[in-house]
Formats: C-alpha cells, structure tokens, sequence
C-alpha cells in the first residue's frame, strides 16, 4: 500500500487492512511505502520521515500504527511526543528524521509511486498489479484469496496490459487461418469460415457466412472503438487543427493513386481491371502490428494511421460501389441516411440514454448491408453521433459521494446502538438513496461515448479482431502463378502494396506539407512514419474483395489475392523492420 499518514482515506482504510491481516495470518505480506501529499497535508513527509527514523530502532510498525491512530492534526510535537511514548532513543530519533539518508528513502518510494502509477492516495498493489477493486474487507480479501474468477481476471488483465498483447493476439489468430487453409485441416477450415447464418427465413432474411458476419458484423465494433479514438483526437488531441485533420485524407488519397499507378503501368492490358486489388489497408492488421511496436510509434503517429486506414477503408467501399455496383441497391441508402440522421439528432437533443443509438446503429447496419455497402461503417457512424458531456467538477460530486457514504455511516451506527434490533443497513431506506446517488456520481465522471468506449474496447481487442483474423487471413497458397499475366498481376498487386502505399501516403503528406494545406503528425521521427507508411500496405478482406470482384473469380483472382498476401506479409515485415529502428518518440505515447 502507498499511504500517507494524514490522508483521512488511508486512516479509514487502515481498519480494514488490520482485519485482512489477522485474517489471512501469514498467508500474505504486507508491505507499506511512503507516499506523503505535501501540498495537500502539511506534514505528511515529517511524518513518513518519523515513520522511517523509529524504524532505526525496530519500532517502524510501532510509528506507524500510532501515527494512524493520532486523532488529526498530527503536527511535529506530536510526532515527537509519539516517538516518546514508544520509547525511543530521542537524540537518535531526532538526528534520524533530519538524516539525507532517511529524506532519500521517503524520495525513493514516491518516485517508485509515480513510476507505478500512482495518483494518490491510498493506492494497494496485490503481486504487483493494482487493486482496483472495492475497498471494503470482502472484496479486498477475494483480491488475496483469488478464487478462480479473479485469477483469470488478474492474468487477462496483467497480459492486457503489455504493450504487445493486442498485436500477438491479432497475428496468432492469423497464423492460424494460414496454417488450417495450407494443411489437411484445410476442408475443415473452409467447411467452418464458410458455413451459413442467418436471420430470418432462408428466403427474405439476411444470410452471411461466418467470415462475413465476422468481416461486416463483429469488425462494426471495431470501426466504433477506432471512431471514438478518432474523434477524441479531432475534439481535442493531435488531429483537433483543421490542416492536420486533412493530412490523414490526402494521405489516403496518395495511397490509393500511386498502387493504381504502379499496378496499371504493370498491367496496362487485360489485366488492368485488377487495379482495386492494392488500393485498400487493412485497419485491424496494421494497427496491430503497429501495436506491438507501441514505443517507437507516438500517440499522433497512431492517430494519423488509424485515420488514415478509415478514410482508406471509406474510399475502398467507394470504389466498390461506382465500379462493381451491380450489387448495389441505392434505394436502401435512404433508409441509412434516415438513421443516421435521428441519430444526429438525438445528439442534439442531448438524449444520454445508448438504448437508442444501440437500435439505430442496427437499422443503419441492416440498411448499409442492404443496400450492398459494407454494414461495418455503421460502427463509424455511431462514434460520430454518441453524445458526449463537458468534463464534470470534481468538487461537487466529491460532496455528493461523501454525503451518501456519510449517511450510510450514521445509519449503521444507529443501527448498532439499537438493541434488540435485527434490521441491517441495507435494509433502511437510505441505502437506496446512497446507491442512486454513488451510481450517479459515478456514471457522471464518463460521458456515454467514453464508457461505450471503456467497456467494448477489451471485446474488440480481443475478441472481434482475433476472429476477423482468423477468417479473413487463410488465403490458400497453392496458386499456379507460371504464365505472363499471372506475373503480372502478382506483381502488381503486391508492388502496389510494399511500395505505393508509403511512397504515396509519404509523398502525398510531404506535399501537403510544403503547400500548406495539411500538417503531418507532430513530434514523429521520419523513420518511424515511414515504417509506418509501410505497414499501410497490409490488405484486408476489402483487398481480397476488390480482387475477387476484379476478376469475377477464377484462376486470376487467386492469384490477385496470393498477391494480397505476398506484399501484406512483405509490407508488415518492412514496416516493422524500419519501426525497429527508429528513435523512440519524445512524447509520451
């Protein structure tokens, strides 16, 4: 525990740890660490200086449970009368609070603190990860105990938290989909990925194989969470400039006209039809790999390129639409812009309930889906219009929290004094009004897009993306690729990815930049944007799509996808090798 002495938290708190410890026994250590507010309790660092110096004389729990049961204010003669009380060795005492080697050890464990995380105070660490549970003694003693739920929780989320965990999550699933789709598990793979579900009659409902549900449905989560980030960005972060909120645009652009040009300079006959193959970027794979290489990537640069490959992924649906609209139905396009539509007005309305924007961002779905336009984009949608709040006051829903707790105190108290009485304090009505009141306080500190954001972010790491890998990545390799146009297009599509998308998206952003018309992400090395321009040229489903459509099937839509694989496989590999050795940013990622 990070404590401070005259934090009333801790003080409270104290009763409860001293029961946990009586009742775990020697099952558990306890360890306490420094962490005096200076500034907030005028004292505190006298008072872990005093802590530290009786511990030179083998009384440091002695202090410290003396200090805690001082009744506030702890001044200095105090402490001292404290330190004498127990019997110390005054001179010693007096000459050890003032010692650089005790001041040093106080310094030590707030640095530790600050190094941890550490906000305030109390703060409890259970094997080195955060408790941040419930502080009273049930909950905290399920924190020790662990049951078998709370250790999968603790290991889920200790692997949670390493930087890399999203992206080795994410490329196992696809090593997977490669190693079923090449093995004789490869009937069973594609029998699985390609199996029908539905909703509704056979006839009349929607039905989608499971890749598609996974690619149209599940990845609509995902397009909600990287629009929350989008938007956060743009409302307040590296993107909120007009000129840098166009950078990801343009660069989009680039990186769609220079693999067209490069595939249709390598493909100027019959082949050229395939030139949407290398036009698209894979958002989830790109930013997955990106994610395993967090600390050479800055925050603005994870923006730009989560930009980006959503505008990528908008121009690429476009693409679909005015070249291969033979699937396209226009008129259901006006069933989305009527969702899309209340649900902006809600936003206006300020209506915070998420039921409603829940059952329009389905109809937008259902209607995009009809309508032949990937039903993914509704995830964009519905970031765009989940309303959002001011940032609240601490101070009045501090009083509001302390004003139910201190009620729920009092009625306990009385209810301890009555005697005979049998009722418990749940059981009183004002145990209903201190929840409502904790609750509101509580749901007060997240605006609805924020806890959207904060409860689905974890499922789409995790869940969505690894399953969207998994059926979306196995491409079978056994492709005859020996005559003139199979070449041909496999080199195309898959030049088109390693090296138009960061020529185009570098080369489109440098200039924008010199024409004045966009800013490119702050603070990012040259190196690291140009490893990450590279990992823009890792295709998705929309890729594997566009080849497939290209080429109405056969024997050159497998090869236009094997050319997909090639330049994603080539593109990751130089994006990482480049991000590898790039300077860490100077700004906090």
């Amino acid at each position: 525990m990070y404590g401070d002495y005259l934090c009333p938290y801790c003080r409270r708190l104290k009763s409860v740890l001293d029961r946990l410890r009586a009742t775990v026994g020697e099952r558990a250590t306890y360890a306490y660490r420094q962490f005096p507010n200076e500034k907030a309790h005028p004292g505190a660092e006298f008072a872990s200086r005093a802590a530290e110096a009786a511990g030179r004389q083998e009384k440091f729990w002695d202090m410290h449970d003396a200090l805690y049961a001082h009744e506030p204010q702890l001044s200095e003669a105090a402490v001292l009368e404290i330190a004498r009380s127990l019997g110390l060795d005054m001179a010693r005492f007096r000459r050890d609070v003032d010692d650089e080697a005790v001041r040093g050890r106080v310094e030590e464990d707030l640095a530790d603190g600050r190094r941890a995380g550490v906000t305030g105070t109390p703060t409890i660490f259970v094997d080195g990860v955060r408790y941040d549970g419930a502080w009273d003694f049930y909950s905290m003693l399920e924190g020790l105990d662990r049951p078998v739920g709370v250790r999968v929780q603790r290991t889920a989320r200790a692997f949670a938290n390493l930087p890399t965990s999203a992206g080795l999550v994410l490329l196992a699933a696809a090593a997977a989909a490669l190693v079923c789709a090449n093995s004789p598990l490869a009937a069973t793979y594609q029998q699985l990925v390609g199996s029908q579900i539905g909703l509704g009659p056979p006839r009349g409902g929607i039905w989608l194989s499971v890749a598609e549900w996974c690619s149209e449905g599940l990845l609509a989560i995902f397009f909600l969470i990287v629009g929350l980030e989008i938007r956060r960005e743009i409302s307040g972060g590296s993107l909120s400039e007009p000129r840098a909120a166009a950078a990801p645009v343009i660069a989009a652009l680039g990186g769609v006209l220079v693999p067209t040009a490069i595939y249709l300079a390598l493909n100027p006959g019959a082949t050229a039809r395939g030139w949407p193959a290398p036009a698209d970027t894979g958002l989830a794979f790109t930013l997955g790999v990106l994610a395993i290489f967090g600390g050479r990537a800055s925050a603005s640069l994870k923006a730009f390129i989560a930009a980006y490959a959503v505008v990528s992924d908008l121009l690429s649906v476009a693409i679909l639409a005015i070249f291969f609209a033979h699937n396209l139905a226009p008129g259901w396009l006006l069933g989305s812009a009527a969702a899309l539509g209340v649900m902006l007005t809600l936003n206006r309305w300020r209506v915070y309930g998420a039921w409603p924007y829940w059952a329009l961002a389905i109809m937008l779905w259902l209607t995009l889906h009809l309508a032949g336009v990937s039903g993914a984009l509704a995830g964009v949608a519905l970031a765009a219009c989940l309303p959002t709040r001011p940032n609240a006051a601490a101070a009045p829903l501090l009083a509001q929290a302390a004003t139910a707790l201190a009620e729920l105190e009092h009625a306990e108290r009385n209810l301890k004094r009555a005697e005979g009485s049998s009722r418990r304090v749940e059981q009183e009505p004002v145990w209903d009004w201190a929840s409502r009141n904790l609750s509101a306080a509580a749901a007060r500190l997240l605006s609805p897009a924020e806890r959207v954001e904060r409860d689905l972010a974890p499922w789409s790491t995790y869940v969505v993306l690894p399953l969207f890998a998994f059926t979306a990545a196995g491409i079978p390799l056994a492709v005859e690729v020996g005559g003139a146009e199979a070449l041909r297009v496999l080199s195309g599509v898959a030049l088109g990815l390693v090296i138009g998308k960061p020529v185009g998206i570098v080369m489109a952003t440098w200039l924008g930049e010199r024409a004045k018309v966009l800013a490119g992400p702050p603070d990012v090395a040259p190196a690291a944007f140009v490893g990450a321009a590279c990992l823009c040229g890792i295709g998705d489903p929309l890729s594997i799509l566009m080849a497939e459509q290209s080429f109405s099937g056969g024997d050159l839509a497998a090869v236009a996808k094997l050319g997909v694989l090639v330049g994603s496989v080539t593109a990751a590999a130089l994006g990482a090798a480049v991000l590898a050795l790039s300077p860490p940013p100077k700004t906090k990622v």
